[in-house]
């Protein structure tokens, strides 16, 4: 055995293969065999103009969700209190009455209407619909739902649906993202970054959140983090909060004053709340989708469900006017502490029940809202509590309000940094970001524990569809060929028969019982790989055994080179339909020195499946079943 692993002999036939220096022939058969693409940069010119048309992205979506807010303020103002007016309105100071009820079925009927003869993608809150898309169609959106989904959640909203905003623009921004990268005809991983990129650019929008835009994205859009997908999502995310700045200002969305370093105690109180929330968030998706599953079984067309769903929200927003629309207002005023106990308990099982029965009726609007105000209003009650029963610990119910906020959203969505990274910009309150990472950090683990999908997957998980939930490293990529190639090589002459190579392989020689063989020329360059099956038939007629191992070999050899990454192997099999490579250096690569094959890549597999095996446990921990 030589140095490179290869063998010196042919086994079984006594061949010798020389060293070859590199020569004029040797580039000529290296220039038509196959090899991998060689590793250039992290990023290409592709990527810097996906990133320059995402900052165009964002402007666009960024002007999208302007007119959208003021669409829903326009219909606010016509439904609520019979003028034309763009300017903000809240539905909680009607002066309806009793026919407050009648408003959001009025809602409920058009968005129906819309989902029946329009596009019945239209129905939910947006995120789902738009991971299908990712997931199972290439990223395509219909150009459609850039027109129907925002105008449905502008009625939905505006009539007093209890849900925020952010759904439907999240939503329209991926469509114009989607669009856009349909018009160009890009790859379907392009076109991926494209919808990620608008609908976080249409979350940054909202709420001037740029960087947990970027992180909503990653979690619950790309399924992955590279620099070709997460900076063109950055530029448009920018680029929309710049333009949100022009028309919004740069102050907090919910402004609260500003909160102190929590005690240690407190500390873990938060954590405490955060656990408990997460509980409750689990409590919370089921109940949605129990609702949801008894619509299926209502013995009407499903267009009728979303009246009948916004029945309720007229009813709660009559007894709990501020449970009517987005809200917005009712979480900064929990930050702020303005709400007394029982109005704070009031106002959460109000609008939990007007917000999942109009949810599960399959009407338009968003999550992220609700379940911020309902984490906002039970770590409120919370931290209450918690103060009353503990008054020297230092526990803040503004801080337990901000902490439940978040917590009900990661437990609920499982999107733990996004969570926590918008909860800090929404309020620019630095002095939170620990106790939001403690809370939300228990609700994810509690939420995990107790339910294996989310809010988000759920309907997902229904259809057959799985979901990616963990990011971790291709163990592929950290392994090099050379780690893991065979270098006991059975390679065969271009001049030998196949009689001679059949008679070898029956003798059960050592390398006889390989299933593919590199052929080398005359001069001792690779010129081919055949395999066993090529020894015996060749485009369905039997080989002549007299026939040489050169007069089968159909195409150049497909190869890698030994400091490849096993990722590029695996592609470079798959691009070309073959089962083992040859492997060689690329500073002499007519020679051979070792080969992978598929069982190759199942043992690289195989290590890492033992690797997170525990023979013993370290801990003992308690039985769950």
């Amino acid at each position: 055995m030589d140095e490179g692993g290869a063998r010196d002999e042919l086994p079984g036939l006594g061949h010798e293969v020389r060293p070859l220096p590199v020569s004029p022939s040797l580039e000529s058969v290296i220039a038509a065999a196959h090899v991998p693409p060689s590793a250039g940069s992290l990023l290409d010119r592709h990527t810097v103009w996906l990133g320059v048309m995402c900052l165009g992205l964002g402007v666009v979506a960024a002007l999208c969700a302007q007119l959208l807010i003021r669409l829903i303020a326009l219909i606010t103002n016509l439904s609520f209190f019979g003028k034309l007016s763009f300017a903000g309105a809240l539905p909680a100071s009607n002066h309806l009455g009793m026919w407050v009820i009648g408003v959001p079925v009025i809602g409920g009927l058009i968005v129906g209407v819309m989902a029946k003869f329009g596009s019945r993608a239209i129905r939910g809150h947006g995120i789902p619909e738009t991971m299908e898309k990712v997931l199972l169609e290439d990223s395509r959106i219909p150009p459609r739902m850039t027109l129907l989904k925002p105008l449905s959640a502008a009625i939905s909203i505006g009539t007093g649906g209890p849900f925020g905003a952010e759904g439907p623009i999240i939503a329209t921004g991926g469509a114009i993202g989607s669009v856009l990268g349909q018009f160009l005809k890009t790859t379907a991983d392009e076109r991926k970054t494209l919808l990620a990129a608008g609908a976080a650019a249409g979350m940054s929008a909202t709420f001037g959140a740029p960087v947990a835009a970027v992180l909503l994205a990653i979690e619950l859009l790309l399924f992955e983090f590279r620099p070709r997908s997460v900076i063109p999502v950055a530029l448009a995310s920018t680029s929309a909060a710049g333009v949100r700045m022009i028309f919004e200002g740069a102050h907090a969305v919910f402004p609260m004053q500003d909160v102190a370093a929590p005690s240690g105690m407190a500390l873990a109180c938060y954590v405490a709340f955060g656990a408990i929330i997460g509980i409750v968030s689990v409590g919370v998706t089921r109940v949605v989708y129990w609702i949801e599953d008894m619509f299926e079984k209502l013995p009407i067309h499903w267009m009728w469900w979303p009246a009948i769903g916004t029945l309720a929200v007229g009813i709660c927003g009559y007894f709990s006017p501020r449970t009517l629309g987005v809200g917005y207002d009712v979480i900064s005023d929990m930050l702020t502490g303005s709400f007394t106990t029982s109005v704070i308990a009031l106002l959460f099982i109000m609008k939990f029940l007007s917000w999942s029965i109009s949810l599960g009726s399959g009407t338009s609007g968003g999550t992220l809202a609700p379940l911020f105000t309902l984490g906002g209003a039970l770590g409120t009650l919370l931290g209450i509590g918690g103060a009353a029963l503990l008054p020297g610990v230092g526990i803040d119910p503004r801080i337990a309000a901000l902490v439940g906020m978040a917590a009900m959203f990661a437990g609920a969505s499982r999107a733990l940094l996004t969570s926590v990274v918008f909860a800090f910009e929404v309020t620019l309150q630095p002095m939170g970001l620990l106790p939001l990472l403690g809370g939300c950090a228990a609700a994810y683990m509690l939420s995990s524990l107790l339910m294996r999908e989310s809010i988000m997957t759920e309907k997902l998980a229904r259809r057959g569809v799985r979901v990616p939930n963990e990011y971790h490293p291709d163990p592929l990529v950290q392994l090099s060929v050379k780690d893991v190639q065979t270098c006991e090589v059975a390679v065969l002459s271009e001049t030998q028969s196949v009689r001679e190579v059949r008679e070898w392989i029956a003798s059960g020689a050592q390398g006889s019982r390989h299933t593919g063989f590199p052929i080398i020329g005359k001069d001792g360059l690779l010129i081919g790989v055949l395999t066993r099956r090529d020894l015996t038939e060749s485009g369905g007629a039997p080989v002549e055994v007299d026939s040489t191992l050169g007069a089968l070999i159909r195409r150049p050899p497909v190869i890698v080179y030994e400091d490849c990454t096993l990722r590029d192997a695996v592609d470079h099999m798959v691009n070309h339909d073959v089962g083992r490579l040859p492997v060689v250096r690329r500073d002499n690569p007519g020679r051979v020195v070792g080969i992978i094959t598929r069982s190759t890549v199942l043992a690289a597999h195989r290590g890492r499946l033992r690797e997170m095996e525990r023979s013993e446990p370290n801990l003992r921990l308690p039985r769950w079943d």
